[in-house]
């Protein structure tokens, strides 16, 4: 493999998309070895293949506000990869959604959903559309109109959409709706639904949970444990908040959230009463942490700064792509951080994972540790083929046992001849062989 040749021919094709060809890189860089092993998956241009999309679906979004004006905005759907299963991933609204980025999720996704163990394939949505500052009703309409434009390309054995940024309970249950009445029937198409209409229990907790339960299993393979460690995380919305409930209820001190605005510092660490008000920060639909400083005595703001400078022992961004830079990774190394999860997609930059890697710092990347998202959605699909709903502690063991194997996973082909784990090059690898095997056995096509 030609790894710069393939980048260039692919820096022409889709100029200008750089989160799309940094995922892209980050992938070939850990998995030239092995594929160099396996002529045959040259021979079928299984990697030209892979980074390229099945298809993408673009459509115009009309829509009436309130002020009965009509708004125009832009529907995507990227199908990735389903040569595991159904195209599965989330449907991001929010005004930064572009091309680029949902290939680079989609292409994320794929990996991710293969180490869930999960029959699903990879795909994105999203569009431009920022929920922020519009009405319930005005959200109700759009996405009517998004599910016009794209409910002939969905289906429970075809495209499983989801949540993501700006995509919640609410707009799913919307978009759900619209669906139902289109194909006219239930047939359980989208995940992260309301528990009354085929939802599964602890789906909005899932990704953060997962989060926690992988990071138990790397203490865990370092004979250490995560009882008193002091742990900072960036956002504050749904994944943060499951993150931070978990860590607590495993013994850890949370000590930070972020936001747009700036980070919240508080040493004697997060509780159930903060946990819960994070919710309500994020409900209000300011997008600021500020208050958090207001209510909580002790607790500190600072504003424009991220949390990386704190010194502690886990860092796990959970807010957005490439939010820890180079400079926060020699920041968190040289303050002795032990351990790097990213619970967000590509959280860290490549200079932040070179970083992290030469200091040999612990250190895992999201299509590992925030596959518990997925993997619960995986499970409601599952819930909804067979007309039943578990229980909350049936799904968390399930989804506690699809963590500890993609850890496994991540140590079969992550283990360099020093001893050190390279998580990155483990779940790459890892995701990419059951998704290049499973191409090969079904041709060319």
């Amino acid at each position: 493999m030609d790894i710069n040749k393939l980048m260039s021919e692919l820096e022409a094709k889709h100029p200008g998309e750089k989160e799309y060809l940094q995922a892209v890189r980050e992938v070939l860089l850990c998995v030239q070895d092995v594929y160099n092993q396996h002529p045959e998956f040259e021979r079928n241009k299984i990697i030209e293949r892979m980074v390229e999309p099945d298809r993408i679906v673009t459509f115009r979004v009309t829509w009436i506000d309130d002020k009965g004006e009509v708004q125009n905005n832009i529907g995507y759907r990227v199908q990735f990869n389903n040569a595991i299963g159904p195209y599965k991933g989330g449907i991001r609204f929010h005004a930064s959604v572009n091309l680029s980025i949902l290939k680079f999720l989609g292409f994320e996704q794929t990996f991710k959903n293969a180490l869930t163990t999960l029959p699903m394939g990879g795909a994105k949505g999203g569009s431009d559309f920022s929920p922020r500052g519009k009405s319930d009703r005005e959200i109700m309409r759009f996405c009517q109109a998004f599910m016009l434009g794209l409910w002939k390309n969905l289906g429970p054995d075809r495209d499983v959409p989801a949540g993501d940024i700006g995509v919640g309970g609410r707009e799913v249950g919307y978009m759900y709706g619209m669906y139902k009445r289109l194909v006219n029937q239930h047939d359980g198409t989208f995940t992260g639904k309301g528990l009354e209409f085929g939802g599964s229990l602890i789906r909005p907790e899932a990704t953060g949970f997962g989060a926690l339960y992988f990071v138990q299993s790397m203490l865990k393979e370092k004979g250490d444990d995560i009882k008193g460690k002091t742990i900072a995380i960036s956002g504050f919305g749904n994944v943060a908040w499951g993150a931070a409930l978990k860590a607590t209820e495993l013994g850890a001190k949370v000590v930070t959230i972020s936001g747009p605005d700036g980070y919240i510092y508080d040493p004697a660490g997060l509780d159930a009463e903060k946990i819960n008000y994070m919710l309500e920060l994020r409900a209000s639909g300011n997008d600021v942490v500020a208050p958090y400083a207001d209510k909580f005595p002790g607790s500190e703001f600072f504003a424009g700064k991220k949390p990386w400078e704190r010194k502690v022992d886990i860092a796990l961004p959970c807010a957005t792509q490439n939010e820890l830079n180079g400079d926060d990774a020699k920041a968190l190394v040289a303050n002795g951080v032990e351990m790097v999860a990213e619970v967000s997609n590509m959280g860290c930059t490549p200079e932040a994972i070179d970083t992290f890697i030469a200091s040999r710092t612990t250190y895992a990347p999201g299509k590992a540790v925030n596959a518990g998202g997925v993997a619960t959605s995986g499970l409601e699909m599952s819930q909804n083929a067979m007309h039943l709903q578990w229980s909350a502690e049936e799904v968390d063991q399930k989804l506690h046992t699809i963590m500890s194997d993609i850890h496994a996973q991540c140590l079969k082909y992550g283990v360099e001849s020093d001893g050190y784990i390279n998580y990155m090059k483990g779940a790459n690898i890892a995701g990419f062989m059951k998704v290049a095997h499973a191409m090969m056995g079904e041709g060319v096509c």
